[in-house]
């Protein structure tokens, strides 16, 4: 029974660690584009790479 004065504040300070980190996540914009990396992947670009301007 003693046990649940550490379980439940750690607990508490996990999910608030948790959910800063998920809106942070957010704000930054970490999830803003989910399909344009799986499309720009099948995209076949087959012009050649200019080489740098010197």
């Amino acid at each position: 029974m003693e046990i649940l004065y550490l379980l439940i504040p750690l607990s508490v300070v996990l999910i608030f660690l948790i959910v800063g980190i998920f809106l942070w996540a957010v704000k930054s914009g970490q999830f803003e584009d989910m399909e344009g990396p799986a499309h720009r992947i099948l995209m076949d670009d087959d012009r050649p790479q200019s080489p740098p301007d010197e």
